[in-house]
Order: C-alpha cells, then structure tokens, then sequence
C-alpha cells in the first residue's frame, strides 16, 4: 500500500515494483519478512521532517558528508520517502550520489526486516529500543546501507568524511553509522559470506559490538579493524 501526491502513480508503482523486488531478493537471506508494510511517498524534504521528527534528529547526529543520504525514516509499518523527483533533487555532483539516494527506500525497508529478525531493535521505537539503536547504530544504518546496496555508491562521501572529521573510531560511533557501517558489513560479507552478515544483524551480542565482531569474522578484534581501516582507506583511492 503507497500513499502520494496525485499525479505521482507512475513513480509509485515503479517504486513499489523495486520494493516487492528487494523483498523477495532479501527473502532467500532472512526467515521473516515484514507484512503489511504502507509507503509514505513526501514530494518535499521539509513534510518529510514534519511528519517523522527523528530524522532531522537523527541528520544532527551525523557527520556532514553523509546527511544528504539520510531521506528516509521508518517505523513499525510504514517507511516514509522522498519521491523520486526530490531525492534526484537532493543528489550532489558526485558520482554516486544520485545512486544512493534513489536506493534511500531499500535503506529504509531493510531496517523493517533487520527488525522483524531481531527484536531487540527498533522499530517499534521506545525508550528501550532507542537506546539500543543509539548504541548499536553502526549495526542498524550498516546493515540497511549495506543491503540496500548503498555502500557501493557512498565510496566519494566516505572519502571526504575521511578528509573532513577525526580518525573515525571502531565500530563507527553514531556520527558514521550512516556512512561506514555498511563498510564493516561488505567487510564481513566478502571474508565470511552472506550468512555471516544475516547473523550478526539478528541478534545482539550481550558481550558487545567488538565480541559481536570478533564472533562473526572468526578474528581478533585487531586484525578485524587493522583490515576494516585498510578497506576504508581504499576508498580514497579509488
């Protein structure tokens, strides 16, 4: 089910057609998939903001170079997108950009199937929950990045946060979850393969993000950052 502007179906339709897609592809990975998800299509960003408030917030929170591609939001039944009109209209020159953020939907869908496996992150937000994603949101933007398959596109953005800001920290805190998380789970996918990737996003480890890390690339926690640093700093090269 979509909700739009008149005049919008046939962006609707294609981009509904693009999200049955991704479900089924994400269907062969994760048990459960969420029913009954509504798409909320906003032409502007600024109804965007009004009607989910968190996301302002949650742009706040991030590093500059990766606030552009945060343009979406989600919640427990609904994910809510710019059109595709405005999200072209939100792109930079640089390669990539418009690639990403026509993937923003995917990115926002895939936060609705991490949680259907994993119920210990949001959606439904809570004060509980919250804090979970807070903590845990290099894990949470990584994997929705990750699977939607924005990583491959962010390489130009990921380089100049890279420039810009402090040695970023390992796990990425909450300011590059946006940007690097979906690093360490291509990391991880391209060493242990898709299932590993699955695992580690359904279910939080109670030791912690760098036992988490250690568990699913079967590696010390050294040498998983030693290689993650590595692969971001290609990124630059490229």
């Amino acid at each position: 089910m979509a909700r739009h502007e008149s005049g919008d179906e046939d962006a609707t339709e294609a981009l509904l057609a693009r999200l049955e897609h991704f479900r089924e592809e994400l269907g062969r990975s994760f048990d459960v998939l969420p029913d009954g998800v509504a798409v909320v299509v906003h032409p502007r960003a600024t109804q965007l903001a009004l009607a989910q408030p968190w996301l302002p917030l949650a742009r706040l929170a991030s590093a500059p170079a990766g606030r552009r591609y945060l343009a979406g939001w989600f919640t427990e039944r609904q994910i809510h997108v710019l059109g595709p009109q405005a999200l072209e209209g939100r792109a930079s020159g640089v390669p990539g950009s418009r690639e990403a953020l026509a993937l923003a939907p995917l990115h926002e869908y895939a936060h609705l199937v991490v949680a259907a496996n994993n119920r210990s992150l949001p959606p439904p937000f809570n004060p509980r929950s919250l804090q979970r994603y807070l903590r845990w949101a290099w894990l949470c933007e990584g994997a929705a990045c990750h699977l939607s398959g924005q990583t491959q596109h962010l390489q130009p953005a990921i380089a100049r946060r890279l420039r810009e800001g402090a040695r970023p920290a390992f796990p990425p805190r909450i300011a590059d979850a946006q940007l690097l998380g979906g690093t360490l789970l291509g990391l991880l996918e391209q060493g242990q393969g898709r299932a590993a990737c699955v695992a580690l996003v359904s279910q939080l480890d109670r030791d912690g993000h760098r036992r988490a890390l250690e568990r699913a690339f079967d590696a010390p926690a050294s040498d998983i950052e030693a290689a993650w640093r590595r692969h971001i700093a290609s990124f630059s090269t490229a």
